[in-house]
């Protein structure tokens, strides 16, 4: 067993949650984080991508003022290098701007690295802001040659990644602002995996942590040692620093024995990138004591990890937005508003959360002892606000216009919005951010009304299909038992009409959420729905539901992404459309 490092290196991943816009907590937070590697006998602290500007900083770029001030306060951070090395991602001026990362070490910039390959699909826009990087340096930091990249540079086999391996890069470093999406964990991991063996070179990767906006941002950084085996691996929506000490040495030998590098290098002439070395030490500061090895905390997975988003999103959307402390839901005793509650408490404190529970003549007894029940074993303040007596004002002041018409939506839509209302009063006299409760697959078909219950500030559940709904509910009630059972096993109402069920305006949610994947995620045709075994008319109805339904999604408050495809950012569609996809034409109503 050998007992001591050739060429060690002791390499820090900061895995920290930064704020969009916040330059200058942004840079103090680096700072103190650098304080943190340097007390740990760190030679070298890596961040994320954009962490000096907050990921993503979306048209902030687009400001000069915000360009300079970026610069200035990078500086700031290269000052605090003294006695370590840095990289850590920022914005860079060179007649245009770049998404970059700078290597700094003792007090002065070394160089830059712009990153090459600009995402513009999903949540991402770069080719909007930024210019193609067409530079690679390699920077030589206590005899180990390292090699820097940015984040979607690691995802294509020949590309910066490569061309620094080929070059002699024993270490590489891949800064990240990687968006979280329930399954992506493991792609991820299999891909840095497949680099740090296809180029025979330690492999560190660290991500950014927390959410912005819509988007959270899960950690789970990693290295990986050139065979591919997992050495270190950060927590899931938390922030840490991750110290490990890499044997550099053994790079050499594992490349003495693969042959593949030398015929890559060969292949690599039409890579057009320019190659450069920064030569910055050539021997390792001596560290008493052993090897350090890594952490290897076991990342979060299902339900635990979908749940740890929606805490982690909601926490940081509401602190980062700086206006409130406090949040405040409907809780109707239904499944959706049970949850969003645990959520929230969660992520704020039960001190921080207010429940308002509105009664109609049509809630049921059982609706209203679930709520309360919830609310009593959260902990959370609540106020009881009948909203009988308002839909009476309203049914009179309507009763001439309305005279010789049925009841239908209009009177139910009439209670939703009354709570839409009494929600947002409470939140203008008290300061109060409302949340709203509505799911996946009410927003998908529409089934949820503009101005009622979708008025808020943000959407806990907004990319939660039912059906996961009911499995986070059960999950946290596996951490202790919060919601009442009856809410799990009664058929799900909105109760704004008697004997009312969900099942009445929608397919089965065990049906109806598969579809939807299909067509909105997947983008499926009706054909290929069909195919897969769904019921024609069925896909037929729901087709209709979800494109109808636009001009709703886009009034709606932004909410986690956590499906591959999210409303809002990941999925585009135009409010005035006339496509009708083969097998809806000629069926379809307006």
């Amino acid at each position: 067993m050998q007992t001591h490092l050739a060429r060690p290196l002791r390499v820090a991943l900061a895995q920290i949650d930064t704020t969009v816009g916040d330059l200058e907590g942004n840079a103090a937070r680096m700072i103190e984080w650098i304080e943190r590697a340097r007390a740990e006998g760190c030679d070298l602290v890596v961040f994320p991508e954009l962490a000096l500007t907050g990921y993503p900083p979306e048209d902030l770029v687009l400001k000069p003022s915000f360009i300079r001030d970026n610069l200035r306060h990078r500086d700031r951070v290269v000052e605090a290098s003294r006695g370590i090395a840095v990289v850590a991602g920022f914005v860079d001026l060179e007649l245009d701007i770049y998404n970059a990362a700078f290597f700094a070490h003792d007090g002065e910039l070394k160089g830059v690295y712009h990153k090459v390959y600009l995402p513009n699909y999903g949540v991402f826009d770069e080719e909007r802001y930024f210019q193609r990087g067409r530079r690679c340096p390699l920077f030589v930091l206590a005899g180990v040659r390292i090699g820097v990249s940015i984040c979607e540079d690691a995802w294509y086999p020949t590309g910066p990644i490569s061309v620094q391996a080929a070059h002699g890069a024993e270490l590489l470093i891949n800064i990240n602002g990687s968006p979280y999406h329930r399954g992506k964990r493991v792609a991820r991991e299999t891909m840095i995996a497949t680099r740090a063996m296809d180029s025979r070179a330690f492999l560190a990767w660290v991500n950014l942590v927390g959410g912005q906006d819509e988007l959270v941002f899960d950690g789970n950084s990693v290295v990986f040692d050139p065979e591919g085996q997992l050495l270190a691996h950060a927590g899931s929506f938390t922030e840490e620093l991750l110290v490990v000490d890499l044997d550099i040495g053994s790079v050499f030998g594992e490349r003495l024995h693969d042959t593949r590098l030398r015929q890559e290098a060969r292949r690599l002439t039409h890579v057009d990138l320019e190659v450069s070395q920064v030569t910055i030490s050539q021997w390792p500061a001596p560290r008493p004591g052993g090897p350090r090895r890594g952490p290897l905390t076991r990342p979060l997975d299902g339900p635990a990890e979908v749940y740890a988003a929606l805490v982690c999103g909601t926490r940081d959307y509401v602190r980062k937005s700086g206006a409130f402390d406090t949040v405040v839901l409907g809780l109707s005793g239904g499944i959706d508003s049970s949850l969003t509650a645990c959520v929230a408490v969660d992520a704020l404190g039960r001190e921080n959360v207010v429940g308002a529970i509105m009664p109609s003549r049509h809630t049921s007894s059982a609706s209203l002892e679930d709520a309360c029940c919830l609310a009593r074993a959260l902990g959370i303040r609540t106020h009881q606000l009948p909203i009988e007596g308002i839909r009476e004002a309203y049914g009179a002041t309507l009763a001439e216009v309305f005279r010789g018409l049925p009841p239908d939506l209009a009177e139910e839509n009439i209670q939703a919005r009354i709570r839409g209302n009494l929600l947002m009063a409470l939140s203008n006299k008290f300061g109060w951010m409302v949340l709203t409760t509505g799911n996946k697959s009410e927003m998908a078909t529409g089934y949820a009304t503009l101005y009622g219950d979708m008025a808020g500030g943000f959407a806990v559940l907004k990319d939660i299909p039912k059906t996961t709904v009911y499995e986070l509910a059960r999950y946290r009630n596996s951490l202790g038992k919060v919601i009442p059972e009856r809410v799990l096993t009664r058929p799900p109402s909105a109760e704004l009409r008697d004997d009312q069920k969900d099942t009445d305006s929608l397919p089965p949610y065990e049906a109806l959420d598969p579809i939807l994947q299909g067509y909105v995620e997947d983008d499926r045709s009706f054909e290929e729905l069909v195919a897969a075994g769904h019921d024609a008319e069925t896909v037929r109805r729901v087709i209709g539901l979800v494109d109808r339904s636009e001009y709703k999604r886009r009034q709606a408050a932004p909410g986690v992404k956590i499906t591959p495809r999210a409303f809002g950012r990941d999925r585009r569609m135009p409010i005035t459309n006339r496509y009708l996809p083969d097998g809806i034409r000629g069926d379809r109503s307006r």
